[in-house]
């Protein structure tokens, strides 16, 4: 018996050998994501400025706020979605978080002139084919179709000043580019106000 087993050993080893055994491991996103649904995306080129990405098309759940504040108007934004994720949608359906929040910010035409700002959470990929329709007319949900991004992040605790110098920073690192609007871009806070060490904020370039 005890040599039977030797050989069906030795025959195990003999065929396992040089083979790799690959485990099926549930997609994860990036470490930054912080265990939570964050959009899909490959990196396509680095530098030590940018990186750029490729993005799957995501649907996500949208308020736009317009004002000349980028802090309260994403305040103001944020709240309204976090009422939306906590039951407030017609299913009265929680919604799990995701990550980052998101917001598109598009400038206004002057110094004093309103912006419009569009705050933003992922619809987590359980619920991407139907997600719960909103209760509020101002949420809406929406749809990022696939995209390449020039990204770069910057840790600590993020204000608009903050995004502003990492948006000239990566158009600076560009400027021999030209493939990216420059109508509007994204900022990306991906961690909660508690949170105090390795924060992961990032501001994105949309290639056209």
């Amino acid at each position: 018996m005890a040599k039977q087993m030797m050989l069906l050993l030795a025959a195990v080893l003999a065929v396992t050998q040089g083979t790799t055994i690959v485990r099926q491991e549930p997609i994860q996103g990036p470490a930054f994501c912080n265990g939570l649904d964050c959009p899909r995306f490959t990196v396509v080129s680095k530098t030590k400025d940018y990186e750029e990405r490729a993005y799957e098309a995501s649907k996500w759940t949208s308020t736009l706020v317009t004002g000349t504040d980028y802090r309260s108007s994403v305040s103001e934004g944020f709240m309204k979605l976090f009422k939306y994720i906590s039951g407030d949608n017609e299913s009265q359906m929680k919604v799990a978080m995701t990550a980052p929040v998101i917001t598109k910010v598009e400038p206004g035409q002057g110094p004093a002139c309103a912006s419009n700002f569009t705050v933003s959470f992922m619809v987590p990929f359980a619920d991407q084919e139907n997600p719960p329709k909103p209760s509020d007319p101002s949420v809406f949900l929406s749809e990022l179709p696939a995209l390449r991004a020039y990204t770069r992040s910057f840790d600590g605790f993020a204000s608009f000043d903050d995004y502003v110098t990492a948006a000239h920073a990566m158009a600076a690192a560009l400027s021999n580019r030209t493939g990216y609007t420059t109508e509007f871009y994204y900022t990306a806070g991906y961690d909660s106000p508690f949170k105090l060490l390795n924060r992961h904020n990032e501001v994105w370039f949309i290639e056209v």
